[in-house]
């Protein structure tokens, strides 16, 4: 299935923050849209990095805890942000997220991003290809034998 496909059918909400949100702002966001990773972009809505519970994790073990409420998005969020596109498929992406060792792939066009994908996204969609092609091959083989 190509990514562009999935991003409709599944009527995904992009959620993103600014590189000056504070972190306590940062960890609310995931945690009330229940996601992983934040695309962090510019007003003008071009990405400039991604933040994810990882990172506040990392935050909160190497900084002591007066400094936390100064930092913002910008200080932990990763700048060299590997996209896929809506062209790819969502093979591809679990590829690059399997192989990059992360679990959150931004889709983006031209440093603009349309949508976020999970590592639980691709493989749910894989199940489900996998048990369609499944069905089929079972039907290809009963109708072989004449049943």
């Amino acid at each position: 299935m190509k990514i562009g496909e999935y991003l409709r059918l599944s009527q995904q909400r992009l959620i993103t923050c600014i590189p000056d949100h504070p972190l306590n702002e940062v960890a609310r966001l995931l945690y009330t849209h229940g996601i992983g990773a934040l695309p962090v972009c510019e007003l003008d809505h071009r990405m400039v990095g991604i933040v994810s519970e990882r990172d506040l994790v990392r935050a909160f073990a190497r900084r002591e805890l007066g400094e936390l409420q100064y930092l913002r998005a910008r200080d932990l969020m990763t700048t060299r942000v590997i996209v896929c596109s809506s062209d790819d498929t969502m093979q591809h992406a679990q590829e690059v997220m399997r192989t990059n060792q992360f679990r959150h792939l931004p889709v983006a066009t031209e440093g603009r991003v349309h949508g976020m994908l999970s590592l639980r996204d691709t493989l749910a969609t894989r199940l489900a290809e996998t048990e369609e092609e499944k069905n089929v091959l079972r039907d290809v083989v009963l109708a072989a034998r004449g049943r």
